[in-house]
This record gives C-alpha cells, structure tokens and sequence, in this order.
C-alpha cells in the first residue's frame, strides 16, 4: 500500500478508481465500499485508492474544537492496509482545499491531479465548498470529464444503517458489543504505561495506566472486560474508565487503567493494546474498600467466565 501525503510527489500513470472520505473507524460500511472499490479497479484494469484527510478538516476549521476519532491514526492506516487497497492520499486540509467548489475538486484534483477513472461514493457523502459536491454532481460531470461514477446504498445492521456516528454513540452508551458489530472488529486502545497513584495495588488489583492518545475516543466511563495484548501475547483484563471516586476522591482526572489477570511483570513504558469486549458497570463510588474489593472480586470472576 502506497500513503501518498503530497499529490506533487503521485507520479504513477495508472488512472484510479478512488472513493473519499474520513473513513474514521473503517467499520463494515467502509469495508462494503472499499471491496467494491477493489473490484472495480481489478475488473477494469485500475488502481484502487482512497483520498481522506488528517487531521480531521474540523481542526483546521476550529482549532480548539476537541476532535475525538474512532481511529489513530496508525489504526486507520493498519485497517486500510489490511483491506487491500492499493494508494492511500492523506492529505491535510487547508484553505486552498477549503475553498474549492464541488466542480473544482472533480476538475483540479480527482481528474487533472489523480487521474481518477471511476469514483465509488457513498451514500450520504457530500464534498467541496459548502457541501456543494454530491453524487448527482458526479454524475453530471462523468461524461465530460470521462469517469464513471457509481453510488453504494448504506450497509444495515439490525435494519439500521451502519456509520461512524452511530459507533460512537454506542460507546458513549457503553455498548461495546454493537459498537464492536459495526466496526466488524473489537475497539482497540493502544498506548505506553505510565506510572500511576499505585493505589490498586494496596487493595491486591495492581493496574496498568494507559497514556491515552490525545484524539482517540474512549468509550463511556465505567468498567469493561477488555483483551490485553503485550509483546503479541493475550491476557484477559478488567479496564477501569473513570475519577476512582472511592480511592481518590479529591482527584477529577479520567484515568485508563487495566488489571490483567494472571500477570505479574514490569511493564512501565512499554506500549500495549486492549480491546473492549464487554461492559461490565458504570463507575461506583463506595463506601469503603471493603465493598469495593467484592465488586472487583466479582468483576474479575465474570472476566475469566467470558467467552473471549
């Protein structure tokens, strides 16, 4: 997979078959897309590719907006990868790309840059200033511009349309498990363990704390049954989302921190990965430790009683 980031460093002569878009997420309703896309490009003798922005146009058009994604992106670009396609643009949006038209962007970049042969739209997707780009649009230009141009309908789950703002809704819900369904993968969280209070470890629950990515979303606060991979290896966990109200109660920071079963080594600084699973409860302040280690005890039961 070639990541082009600068469209005056293309040169390939092959014309495309191309689709735009955040593609946050890369869930089944991107994967229905880019196997099209795929298609396409063998059935026709083109290269598949995708043209997206990072950071998100958001950033670039509120600086201080807090833009959360479903992916990093080094999880987007490993998804992508893994999909098959063949070129990924990532470019960043700026005022230059800000002010072009819908008719401009088919002209200056999908044509004259790109040498796109056949665009793969989705449903909704809109483009250009003012959102003034659109299949119609496309499909208007299509003859004088010589591509073709084909619309996919939305992928449905549970007769709902499948979508980046639907995942992210069933995390804030704490429902991993659809979110999971949507993304046709289990949500991941990768980063490097820091040093914490290490209050778990006076109550026999040692955790690690993860330095979350500034732009990645976590899920709704509370506790999950996550998988723990370090060094490639799987260990079941019990992840904490939350303030550790009844421990720290004077401390309002969100701290990530995982408990991992059956594990007992040094890992501070090192990077690992969970995937949520599960969700176990929302975030409880007790009234003492003794309550507290029960519901950690139970939660820890019904972690290793998981189908993983």
């Amino acid at each position: 997979m070639k990541i082009i980031t600068d469209f005056n460093d293309y040169h390939s002569k092959t014309p495309l078959a191309l689709s735009l878009g955040m593609f946050d997420g890369v869930h089944l309703g991107h994967l229905s897309i880019i196997n099209t896309l795929n298609e396409i490009a063998k059935n026709e003798d083109l290269e598949s590719a995708i043209l997206s922005f990072w950071p998100h146009p958001r950033k670039f058009l509120n600086p201080d907006d807090d833009v959360k994604m479903l992916n990093t992106l080094e999880e987007k670009l490993e998804l992508l990868e893994r999909s098959g396609i063949q070129n990924i643009f990532l470019k960043t949006f700026d005022e230059e790309f800000r002010n072009l038209t819908g008719i401009e962007f088919c002209e200056q970049v999908l044509v004259d840059k790109l040498n796109v042969k056949h665009i793969i739209i989705g449903h909704d997707h809109t483009f250009g200033k003012n959102k003034s780009g659109n299949f119609e649009l496309l499909k208007s230009l299509s003859s004088e511009l010589d591509f073709k141009v084909n619309q996919l309908e939305a992928v449905q789950q549970n007769d709902l349309n499948i979508s980046s703002t639907k995942i992210r809704i069933a995390l804030a819900e704490g429902r991993i498990k659809d979110a999971n369904e949507m993304l046709g993968y289990n949500y991941p969280l990768t980063g490097k363990v820091i040093h914490g209070k290490k209050l778990g470890r006076t109550i026999g629950y040692p955790t690690a704390n993860i330095d979350v990515p500034v732009n990645k979303l976590l899920p709704k606060s509370g506790a999950y049954i996550v998988e723990v991979w370090i060094d490639k290896t799987f260990y079941k966990g019990m992840l904490s989302i939350g303030t550790n109200p009844t421990v720290d109660n004077e401390n309002q920071t969100l701290h990530t921190e995982v408990y991992i079963l059956d594990f007992d080594q040094d890992i501070y600084d090192k990077e690992i990965t969970v995937k949520f699973r599960d969700y176990l409860h929302d975030e409880i302040e007790f009234e003492g430790l003794e309550k507290l280690i029960e519901k950690l005890d139970l939660d820890k039961r019904l972690t290793e009683e998981f189908q993983f």
